[in-house]
């Protein structure tokens, strides 16, 4: 760990509102990359709200969201983000074999129409840089325009996630070892 996290009696005012905001939210506890966000705490109350909104008030239940997050953490080798979101992907009900498969940078077969295109917009966000006009018009036409922007809001959202994670070095649990490559 690069970065030496604030306890709570350490934490000017400022930060300790932030702290105490996300403990009080539907998380029951800090984000972890909060906690490095806390440097700047009007950025860490901004961002804590944001990422509260995408993780439970999407038009996405859980289990789909996870696909365009885990996408995003397997995209940058974020160690800790694929460790945490993995365990809530499978708690929400996703298959282990997408896991996997997205895990070994494999295509993943997929039942829900959704799921895969959520799939394919999150791949294609991260490896093209945007879509294409064909896929966009799929995209609308099965996610609608609301599902496409918050499935852009949850690929960046999760990449500012992954480049804190990754940059400060947060460590996995004491006991855990990354299946990141």
């Amino acid at each position: 760990m690069r970065l030496k996290l604030l306890s709570p009696g350490e934490m000017s005012a400022d930060q300790r509102q932030t702290y105490d905001e996300s403990i009080a939210s539907k998380r029951g506890s800090p984000p972890p990359p909060m906690m490095a966000w806390l440097n700047s705490p009007e950025m860490a109350r901004h961002a804590t709200r944001l990422g509260a909104f995408l993780r439970y008030d999407t038009v996405f239940p859980a289990v789909l969201s996870e696909i365009a997050i885990l996408v995003t953490a397997r995209h940058w080798t974020a160690h800790y983000e694929w460790y945490a979101h993995k365990r809530l992907a499978l708690a929400g009900g996703l298959d282990i074999e997408i896991i996997e498969d997205i895990r070994d940078h494999r295509t993943p077969e997929f039942k829900d129409p959704k799921a895969k295109m959520i799939y394919d917009v999150a791949k294609s966000l991260h490896e093209g840089h945007g879509l294409t006009d064909a896929l966009y018009a799929e995209a609308i036409a099965l996610l609608g325009e609301r599902g496409l922007v918050e499935i852009i809001g949850l690929c960046g959202y999760y990449t500012m996630v992954s480049m804190t994670l990754n940059t400060f070095a947060f460590d996995l649990p004491e006991g855990e070892v990354s299946e990141l490559k």
